[in-house]
């Protein structure tokens, strides 16, 4: 049994707790003995409330209830008096203490108990930056752009649109790792191959294999599971004599093997799929890469096993064709695609190793332009190749996967180290913690300031400026279910052919959480004078920028982004 006390904060619980105080269903509240941290709910079944996130509106509210709602569960609006006796009093497992509630003209506002929310957060912040449960199951993530066709990819022939579903993979990955997935990557690729060295200078850690190592023997398999598949089609003569049945298997190796996939989805029943989808005729290459696949889930139970193919628009048709052959071939493992919008370069046409280059330039120019000689150092270097990969990463991955992605390749100065500009803005304000609290410590040092004491030994009440809670209820405290949604959602999904994990989130809500923090770092002086009556306040903040900063490493873990300790 879970103690209330001990549960953390959760938006979704506390929405749910407020609408059943609001139906009146109060044995539907979460209590000590219902919902704990790790359930899924649904955050606004009937969207009875909302809650706020503007810091115009949480100035007077945190959740509201909309008048348009209240007319239809009360006559005239009005709010019986025991109703509100609920919402005023409510509690529960995960949900946050309120405070008050009172009807207005915009409806049933509802404001949280902040200095209660703020001492239970800030003295156990690390349960709000992982995912509220950990999943179990095996998910085989797999990028057709880097298998050969026939020849392996290079930094060279790798497209800007397949650059951004490999990307997509490996934010993916460790997405899916973070909420207790067992997840592979497919296909694995030649150590020390010149793919690889790429893939490296974005922070992406590939699976390899040694370059002598082959996959013939599931190669092998996986040519006779189709050529004794059921949905394997027979050639026949004019008289109607099968000739393809005495053919070898060098000949099947020559592309005369055909498949008939329309029989494939129609018997198996897979929604979603495309219709025109018919006869395929089978080459070594789609053999190849159902041999990577078949080794990718060897180590999977099928009632576990997921496959997602991450795949380009452009290259959509292709991946279901090579999916009906897998299943064709006796597989059974859950297929999904997650399919990506065009990349766009208006007025030129880059590959990726020209896009990383350009980028690591711009990059480069920008950084001695504010820092001046001092940009040439291995430190900096370093600095420049994070700063690099940051800019690739939120260009592709901060628009929802489905859309289109146009880059500005051309402009000047289309990379910036300062302004809201993505990647570069995230680090930078990342690193603006770190000199914070680099600053504090040489403080300590020198005797201006004491060690910041546990949070049970701190009036949070001092937290009053109205940066503080947004920080606090926009970010810290919705981080951990933001990281669950995907798990959810590869676990709840209607079961379509396609599926869409929203992989654009993180970037999104790393760039807002930027603006927001650094508005209220500009705004207020942290670290105070060294004097005893404002100790209080400025480890109150300290408290919470630090549980920011792990907040930032935990979210930048995700799209393998190291923090920079200075900028």
């Amino acid at each position: 049994m879970e103690n209330i006390e001990e549960t953390p904060f959760r938006i979704t619980h506390t929405v749910q707790a407020l609408g059943s105080a609001l139906r009146g269903d109060p044995e539907n509240v979460p209590d000590a003995n219902g919902l704990g941290s790790g359930d899924r709910i649904s955050s606004e079944p009937e969207k009875l409330w909302f809650k706020e996130s503007s810091a115009k509106n949480l100035r007077n509210r945190d959740f509201l209830s909309p008048t348009t709602v209240l007319n239809t569960l009360y006559a005239d609006g009005q709010v019986p008096p025991v109703v509100m006796g609920r919402v005023q009093s409510l509690r529960g497992t995960g949900v946050l203490p309120v405070a008050g509630g009172e009807l207005m003209g915009e409806g049933l506002r509802v404001r949280v108990d902040r200095t209660a929310a703020f001492q239970k957060v800030l003295s156990g912040a690390s349960v709000y930056l992982k995912p509220p449960s950990q999943r179990q199951g095996c998910v085989v993530l797999n990028c057709p752009a880097l298998h050969p066709k026939p020849n392996l990819p290079s930094p060279d022939t790798l497209t800007l649109g397949q650059l951004r579903t490999v990307l997509l993979t490996d934010h993916l990955g460790a997405l899916l790792r973070r909420q207790g997935f067992t997840v592979s990557c497919c296909p694995v690729l030649p150590e020390e191959s010149d793919i690889i060295v790429f893939l490296r200078l974005l922070g992406i850690d590939w699976p390899t294999v040694p370059i002598s190592w082959t996959n013939d023997e599931r190669e092998e398999k996986m040519l006779e599971a189709l050529q004794n598949s059921p949905y394997r089609e027979k050639e026949e003569t004019d008289g109607g004599r099968r000739v393809s049945e005495g053919k070898n298997m060098d000949e099947d190796k020559e592309g005369m093997l055909r498949v008939n996939l329309k029989r494939v989805f129609q018997k198996e029943q897979l929604p979603g799929d495309d219709p025109s989808l018919g006869t395929c005729t089978v080459q070594m290459d789609s053999v190849s890469h159902l041999a990577q696949l078949d080794r990718a889930t060897a180590g999977c139970t099928v009632s576990t096993a997921t496959a997602v193919h991450v795949t380009s628009c452009q290259d959509e048709f292709r991946q279901q064709q090579i999916a009906m052959l897998w299943r064709a071939s006796g597989a059974t493992v859950t297929q999904r695609h997650l399919v990506c919008g065009p990349m766009k370069t208006p007025g030129t046409h880059l590959s990726a190793a020209q896009y990383l280059q350009l980028r690591r330039v711009q990059m480069k120019e920008a950084s001695e332009i504010k820092y001046g000689e001092q940009v040439e150092d291995q430190t900096w270097d370093d600095i420049i190749k994070v700063m690099t990969s940051a800019t690739v990463r939120f260009e592709m991955l901060s628009t929802v996967h489905t859309s289109p992605v146009t880059l500005d390749v051309l402009r000047e100065g289309s990379v910036s180290t300062k302004g809201p500009r993505g990647g570069v803005f995230v680090m930078y304000n990342c690193a603006r913690l770190h000199t914070l609290f680099d600053s504090y410590e040489r403080g300590v040092e020198k005797g201006l300031y004491p060690e910041i004491p546990e949070g049970s030994q701190l009036d949070f009440s001092a937290l009053k400026e109205e940066g503080e809670w947004l920080l606090l209820f926009n970010y810290l405290i919705p981080f951990s279910e933001l990281l669950d949604q995907t798990g959810q959602t590869l676990e709840c999904d209607g079961g379509g052919a396609r599926v869409n994990l929203k992989t654009e989130q993180i970037c999104k809500f790393l760039v807002s959480l930027s603006k927001d923090f650094s508005s209220y770092y500009n705004r207020v002086h942290v670290l105070g004078e060294p004097l005893p009556h404002l100790f209080n306040q400025m480890f109150c903040r300290l408290q919470l920028l630090r549980a920011l900063r792990e907040l930032y490493h935990s979210a930048l873990d995700t799209l393998h982004l190291p923090p920079i300790p200075q900028l």
